[in-house]
């Protein structure tokens, strides 16, 4: 079973496909349920790997490497860490709950809606499971089409512009990753004499300063975008906005992170003196979209887009709990990957649910929702306060990581992110009170329904894991330390390298008859480490 789960959870939904295939497209409870099924198996096998992992080991788990395309290095290499591990959990969670959220809300082209669901999953899946550089872009390509045609198809009124909006952005970040694996791999064989995709074989190979800092660059651009980093946002907002519920629930709860995961596990450890040479720019961008997004959200008339804008500003602290570059910082980053897709996944799920109900989602629209929707504002008040991190909620837990470890390495960067953080409470609590709070005073709101059986099943869950993970989070973090150690390591080493050649070079030049004739003759390399 361990040689097979990966490979299991990776492509069940894939069968799922199949099976959909031939469903007639009439049946639509069919159609539905057959989603619906493998969604949830694919969980309970998710689960399955949770038990099967080894929480003390170090180095990557469960692996399966297999020869695909031999002439070029190619093999089906799949195995996780604990990164890998919570977000494949939390993927197949927000699945089956996205699944579950349309099941009354997509009523044309029901079938097409969701086999594009199921193979959203697999590719998602992959890019977390993949440790061979080709079968991780192949699974970052293949998410992108199904999430063109949720967000094209089943969108709101302006769904052709942000769906393409959302190829562009994506797919000019993704071919400048082609070209940098490309140059990997052909680097890669003159280095070691055979061609390689594998990610663990790469970091064996020394790139020269120069060369890190543009494959860095090409890496760290399409990741940017995916994040998505400021000023790189511009695409999310209206992706988030037109998109179905489901659509936004995993955009927001999972396609961000592929952004953040890909600097964890590509760019950070393969490119650690760029890594260094970048950090205080990426630091200041992120910095930038912390305060944009909250400012921005503030002024938001629609909920929905407030809730976008918000997801810029939560991802601005996630990359700047990665490049704090110490532990408490990056665990405290992948655990608000965690946080901010359970989190604001919710906040997706409800406002989906009142759209459903009002067909608007203008803020203006609504007011005094408590008097009619009690156990909807009870969720959404719990979703609130998870959202701007307050104690005993999961939010916290990630945020204090975060700005412990950002003080840690700078105050001042410290500071200015936790006025992102009083800012968060300012716009989330004024969008609850105008929305739940006040004097009902629109006539369409008085008789609205509470949430249903179905729509507590999707909450209920959501809310179980924010109290869970805000109280005891040490089975999260326990999985996670021993990645983000080996990750600190990769780039720790490198420094050590980098300090032991300068050592080198600077006794070489001293020790010179003639100092300044060796100083010219020194690499660009050698000035790399001097400087």
């Amino acid at each position: 079973m361990e040689d097979t789960i990966l490979t299991l959870i990776t492509f069940f939904p894939t069968i799922g496909v199949l099976l959909l295939l031939m469903v007639p497209k009439e049946r639509h409870d069919s159609i539905k349920a057959v989603a619906l099924i493998i969604s949830f198996v694919t969980m309970l096998l998710s689960f399955m790997l949770w038990s099967m992992f080894d929480p003390m080991a170090n180095g990557m788990q469960l692996e399966v490497n297999l020869p695909w395309i031999v002439s070029f290095g190619i093999h089906y290499h799949m195995g996780i860490d604990g990164i890998s591990l919570v977000l494949i959990v939390m993927t197949t969670i927000l699945s089956v709950l996205s699944i579950l959220s349309s099941w009354r809300s997509i009523t044309k082209g029901v079938k097409g809606f969701f086999i594009s669901m199921l193979l959203l999953e697999t590719g998602m899946l992959g890019v977390f499971c993949a440790l061979d550089l080709f079968m991780f872009y192949v699974f970052w390509e293949v998410m992108l089409v199904p999430m063109y045609f949720l967000i094209g198809v089943w969108g709101g009124p302006r769904r052709i512009y942000a769906a393409i909006k959302f190829v562009l952005f994506t797919m000019f970040g993704s071919l400048l990753m082609l070209v940098a694996i490309l140059y990997i791999l052909f680097q890669y064989q003159a280095f070691s004499g055979e061609y390689s995709f594998d990610m663990i074989k790469l970091l064996s190979m020394p790139i020269p300063y120069r060369e890190q800092l543009w494959l860095f660059g090409a890496f760290a651009l399409a990741f940017a975008i995916k994040v998505p980093l400021w000023p790189f946002h511009t695409w999310l907002p209206d992706a988030h906005v037109e998109a179905p519920t489901a659509g936004s629930v995993i955009l927001a709860g999972v396609l961000l992170k592929m952004g953040t995961y890909g600097f964890l596990r590509i760019c950070l450890p393969m490119f650690p003196d760029a890594t260094m040479t970048y950090l205080p720019y990426i630091c200041v961008l992120s910095l930038i979209a912390i305060i944009y997004g909250a400012l921005v959200a503030m002024v938001q008339k629609d909920v929905k887009s407030l809730v976008a804008f918000s997801s810029v500003s939560h991802m601005g602290f996630v990359m700047l709990g990665i490049f704090a570059l110490n532990f408490q910082g990056l665990q405290g980053a992948v655990l608000q990957m965690i946080n901010h897709g359970i989190s604001t996944g919710a906040l997706f799920l409800l406002v989906g649910m009142i759209y459903e109900r009002r067909h608007t989602r203008m803020i203006s629209e609504f007011g005094g929702l408590a008097k009619v929707m009690p156990f909807f504002a009870a969720v959404f008040m719990i979703i609130t306060l998870s959202s701007i991190g307050l104690p005993l909620t999961n939010g916290f837990v990630g945020e204090f990581l975060i700005l412990l470890g950002v003080f840690k390495a700078n105050s001042l960067y410290g500071i200015i992110a936790t006025s992102g953080v009083i800012l968060s409470a300012c716009y989330m609590l004024w969008m609850y009170q105008r929305v739940i709070f006040g004097k009902v005073t629109k006539p369409e709101n008085e008789k609205l329904n509470d949430l249903s059986w179905r729509e507590k099943l999707i909450m209920v869950p959501l809310v179980l894991l924010v109290f869970g993970i805000g109280i005891y989070p040490q089975p999260l973090l326990e999985r996670i330390e021993p990645a983000v150690k080996q990750v600190l390591q990769h780039v720790s080493r490198a420094q050590t390298v980098r300090l032991d050649e300068r050592y080198q070079i600077q006794k070489v030049v001293h020790q010179s008859e003639n100092p300044t004739r060796a100083m010219s003759g020194l690499t660009q390399g050698d000035e790399a480490c001097l400087r």
